[in-house]
Order: C-alpha cells, then sequence, then structure tokens
C-alpha cells in the first residue's frame, strides 16, 4: 500500500488550471482547539485579574506583599522544572510518539513509570524545599533583610507553600497526557481553580486572620494550598476516563522497577538538557527579584502586577497554540511527514504575528490606563499605577518574542532536540544581564522586564533561524506582504491608542469606577475594530489565515 502524501498549508489562491484539492479536516480541528484553549485561558486570566484587583486593593505594594510575591514564585520556580517547563517538554515527545508507535499497553506502562518515579522525586523536592526555606528566600531576595519581618514572613510562607509544587506538577503531567489524547478543555480550565481559591482566602480568610491577630497577608497561602489540590483533584477523573490514571508505585521495588524502564530513563535524559534551558529562565527571574527586592519598596510588586497583565496575552496566544502543536508536530515527526511538520510551524507563527503584535502595541501605547482599571483600587496609589506601567511597556517591547518562543521552541522538542533551546537560553541568560547592567542605573525596575522582553526577541530570532538552518522550517511564500500589512494596521492602532491614553484621566476617576471600566471596554472594541477593519482593508484574507487549505503534495 502506498504511503499517503504528506500535507502542506497554503495561504494564497489555488493555482490557476488546478482543481481544488481536499482540504485537510485536522486544520479545522487545531484552530477550534487552540480557540478553545484560549477562551478558557482567557476565563482564568480574568478570574486571576479579579484575584489580583482584590489583592492589590486590600494590601497594596508594600514590604509584606513583596516578601509574598518572593514566597509564592519559589515553589513557581520549581514547577517550571518539575512541571509544564522541563518535565513536560520532555514527556509529551516521547508519550505521543509511544502513543503512534508503540500502542495503549506500552504508553500506560510509561505513563505509570513516570509518575511514579516523578511523585517520589517531588515528595523529596517538598523535604528539602521545606528545610532549606531560608536559603532559598535569601537567594532569591537578600534584600528583603532591610525588612526584618518581611523577611522573615517570606521564609514562613515558602515552608507552608512549598508542597503546592507537588500538586502542580501532578497537574501539569496530567494536562501533558490529556492534551497529547486531545482533550484540552479540562486542563485549560483547570488555572481557574487557583485563582477562585485564592479570591476566596482574600475575601473571608483575610478578616477572620485580622481578628486573629495573625498577618492577613498568610491568607494567601490557604488560597495557594487549596487551589492546588483542587487542580488537581479535577484532573483525576477526566483521566479516569480514557483509562489513563496513573498507577503510582509505593514500594521500593516498584519505583526501581520504573526508573529502570527504557522509555522513563529516555525522559529523564531529555529532561537534562530542557532542565538547563528552563533553569536558566528561573535563573533569570530570580536575578531580576534580587535586584527588585534591593530598589525602591514596592518594585517586586509593580513588577509582579505588570507580569500578570504581560502573561494574559502570552497565555492566551502563545501558550495556547504551544500545547496544541507540541503533540501534533511530535506526530509529525513520528509520522516522518516533514512538510506537514513545516506547515504547523507556519501556521502558528502567523497566527502568533497577526494577534501577537497589537497586544504589544497596546502595552506600549496603553499601559497607564490599563493598570489603572485593573488595579487602582483601595491601597494601590497611583504612584504604584505609573511605576506598575512602565514595567509594562518594558513588556510590550519583547512581547512578540516571549510569545513566539512558545511555538518556535516546541518546533524543537518535537524533534526531542533539548540542547539547542538550552544552548540558545543561556546565551540569551548572559545577554539580559549585561542589559540589566546597562539599563536599571538609567530605568530602576522598568529596566528588568525590558531586558527581559529584548532578551525574548533575541531568542526567538535565534530559535527561528536555527529551525531554518536545519531545514525543518520552510516559510509559506507572502510574508513580505504579510508584514507589510501588518506594520500599516498597527501603526494605525498606535496612534489611536496615543490619542485614548491622554484624553481622559484615567488615574483621577474618583468614585467612578464602572465609568472607568466603561471606557476602557469601548476602547479595546474600537482598537479591535480599526486593527482587524485595517488588515481587511489592506487585503489580507483572515479567513485564510485562521482556515487555510492544505493541498497534496
Amino acid at each position: 500500500m502506498m504511503p499517503a502524501k504528506p500535507a502542506i498549508i497554503a495561504f494564497g489562491p489555488s493555482p490557476r488550471g488546478r482543481a481544488p484539492q481536499p482540504g485537510y479536516t485536522g486544520w479545522v480541528s487545531l484552530f477550534k482547539s487552540a480557540s478553545t484553549i484560549s477562551l478558557l485561558t482567557l476565563a482564568s486570566r480574568v478570574a486571576g485579574l479579579v484575584r489580583d484587583q482584590l489583592f492589590a486593593a486590600t494590601f497594596g505594594a508594600n514590604a509584606m506583599t513583596d516578601a509574598f510575591y518572593v514566597a509564592f514564585r519559589i515553589p513557581n520556580l520549581f514547577r517550571r522544572l518539575f512541571g509544564e517547563g522541563a518535565f513536560s517538554q520532555a514527556f509529551v515527545p516521547v508519550l505521543a510518539a509511544s502513543k503512534a508507535k508503540n500502542g495503549p499497553e506500552a504508553t500506560k506502562l510509561l505513563i505509570d513509570s513516570v509518575a511514579t518515579v516523578l511523585t517520589w522525586v517531588l515528595v523529596l523536592t517538598c523535604v528539602l524545599g521545606v528545610l532549606g526555606a531560608p536559603l532559598l528566600v535569601w537567594a532569591m531576595a537578600g534584600g528583603l533583610q532591610q525588612e526584618p519581618q518581611a523577611y522573615g514572613a517570606a521564609i514562613t510562607m515558602t515552608r507552608w507553600m512549598f508542597p503546592y509544587i507537588l500538586f502542580i506538577s501532578l497537574v501539569s503531567m496530567a494536562s501533558g497526557i490529556l492534551n497529547t489524547y486531545r482533550v484540552f478543555a479540562v486542563p485549560a480550565a483547570t488555572p481557574v481553580l487557583l485563582n477562585v481559591a485564592m479570591i476566596a482566602a482574600t475575601v473571608f480568610c483575610t478578616p477572620w486572620f485580622r481578628q486573629l491577630g495573625i498577618e492577613p497577608i498568610y491568607a494567601q497561602v490557604v488560597g495557594v494550598m487549596l487551589g492546588g489540590v483542587l487542580q488537581l483533584g479535577v484532573q483525576i477523573p477526566a483521566l479516569k476516563r480514557l483509562g489513563l490514571l496513573p498507577n503510582i508505585g509505593a514500594s521500593w521495588a516498584v519505583v526501581r522497577a520504573a526508573w529502570a524502564d527504557a522509555a522513563t530513563r529516555n525522559v529523564a535524559k531529555l529532561m537534562v538538557p530542557a532542565l538547563l534551558g528552563v533553569g536558566v529562565a528561573q535563573i533569570s527571574l530570580f536575578i531580576n527579584t534580587q535586584i527588585a527586592s534591593r530598589l525602591a519598596p514596592g518594585s517586586v510588586s509593580w513588577l509582579s502586577g505588570a507580569d500578570r497583565l504581560m502573561e494574559f496575552p502570552t497565555a492566551m496566544l502563545g501558550v495556547a497554540l504551544g500545547v496544541v502543536l507540541m503533540p501534533q508536530l511530535a506526530g509529525a515527526k513520528a509520522a516522518n511527514d516533514p512538510l506537514r511538520y513545516s506547515a504547523m510551524l507556519d501556521w502558528g507563527l502567523r497566527l502568533v504575528v497577526v494577534l501577537a503584535v497589537p497586544c504589544s502595541v497596546a502595552l506600549l501605547t496603553f499601559a497607564t490606563p490599563l493598570v489603572a482599571v485593573i488595579f487602582h483600587y483601595g491601597a494601590f496609589t497611583a504612584r504604584d499605577v505609573n511605576q506598575t506601567a512602565l514595567a509594562l511597556m518594558g513588556w510590550g517591547v519583547g512581547l512578540l518574542g516571549v510569545v513566539a518562543i512558545k511555538v518556535l521552541a516546541p518546533g524543537f522538542f518535537a524533534s526531542q532536540n533539548m540542547k539547542t533551546p538550552a544552548r540558545i537560553a543561556i546565551a540569551v541568560l548572559v545577554i539580559t544581564q549585561l542589559l540589566n547592567l546597562a539599563l536599571v542605573p538609567l530605568f530602576q525596575h522598568a529596566a528588568l522586564s525590558l531586558s527581559v522582553g529584548l532578551g525574548a526577541l533575541i531568542n526567538a530570532t535565534w530559535l527561528l533561524i536555527g529551525l531554518r538552518r536545519r531545514g525543518s522550517y520552510q516559510p509559506v511564500p507572502g510574508w513580505w506582504k504579510f508584514s507589510l500589512q501588518l506594520v500599516a494596521a498597527s501603526a494605525l492602532l498606535a496612534v489611536f491608542l496615543v490619542w485614548a491614553a491622554s484624553a481622559l484621566p484615567w488615574t483621577r476617576f474618583e468614585g467612578a469606577k464602572l465609568e472607568r471600566i466603561g471606557y476602557l471596554a469601548l476602547v479595546l472594541m474600537a482598537s479591535a475594530a480599526i486593527y482587524f477593519v485595517a488588515l481587511w482593508a489592506t487585503g489580507m484574507k483572515l479567513r485564510k489565515l485562521l482556515h487555510p487549505s492544505v493541498k497534496s503534495a
């Protein structure tokens, strides 16, 4: 039997004189999956904004809130190593290849073995983390020692929240399994539960803790741990329905056998360079937090607020596409289908560019209104708004790079090539810190987000060049015209947003919260209309971009 011809993607009209070729329905499915993840991620981010609004209004930006952010970043750092970071990058391609080649029984054995080893490594890590909390806090934010109460609170909260990585790392493994089997909704919706738990903790536990004489910020610890338990809890039924709930061994013999499994060793082998790449990113976060803790009080909180807003487009665009593309790219590699592999990368990059560029323009030109509407309540002052907006503008410079990495890096991971992204990440870390050295004296905390953003642009460009040199990615014709259309539409959008930012007193809407929110909604709707109408006027076929035609090679 002759093998099926690989599919290639086309954004332009069909060649004259050729009969239309049948479309590949998988592209529509991919877009629908990415849209589902984006919408559910939007719900999570909206809940996250409500959480952060309550947090800012209740606690403000001060040394104690800096202490919480430091303590919360430490388990999140390890989550990047054992969860959706290095572990997922190594595990998902191996799982996808096993699913395509080895059948369900071997795949279930792989899941059981990996889950057993991961669980016990996490248990050991949690024990060491609780014991070593003072050292971890000192390493991440030694500047907090200027505020002894905040420094002690950071250590205490780190100890209480460190077991969060056990729950969230297992959640990430479950999400990798579900995404590989094209069950996208449950993993995408799960993060909402953390935000809901933290909102509940702020509303109910904070006044209760005040009555008991306990520092109110500790209420957030309750929310984080409850969120971890809830997230893991909702993943279990979904895995059961697929018959893929891992059997985690408790005896030494089972653990040893799981570690000896060839597939488990392969995941561990792939994790080494992935750990290096992710670890480099976390080292950068460590350094930036350390620098911020030595700047003006509130700097860590300003950066955290900007990070939250930056994560909105990053998660909705880059993460959604990365989650959808990773298993599909790995499957294309396993099936030895390079044309389909390249076509998926091109499709993902076009979507990233057309959606991330206007977001970047908005962060650069409309940062103050965004921050004011979301955070300017209660203890969060107008000064805090301005300082957070400066950090957000820094992110705007490099947002396209941050999002593009989420699509380009899976292009390497799907080939089980972890070393190249890791080497690039190390070089970019050095470049980022050199930028910090030059820019922090000039721009203070805002320089930290600016340096990371510039580093992300360099990283994405480097990854793109690497994929092109290896022949893994061949751009579909039409990129120059596509780029000119984007520039024209983005310039028009920028003019409108600059006007909108200066036309209203966004930080002086005293007692008119709903009015300010209404104005923001109108501006955002008008911005979307201006941008997409401008793209249409330049001749861009958005429908073909979202639903590209695919022809046989």
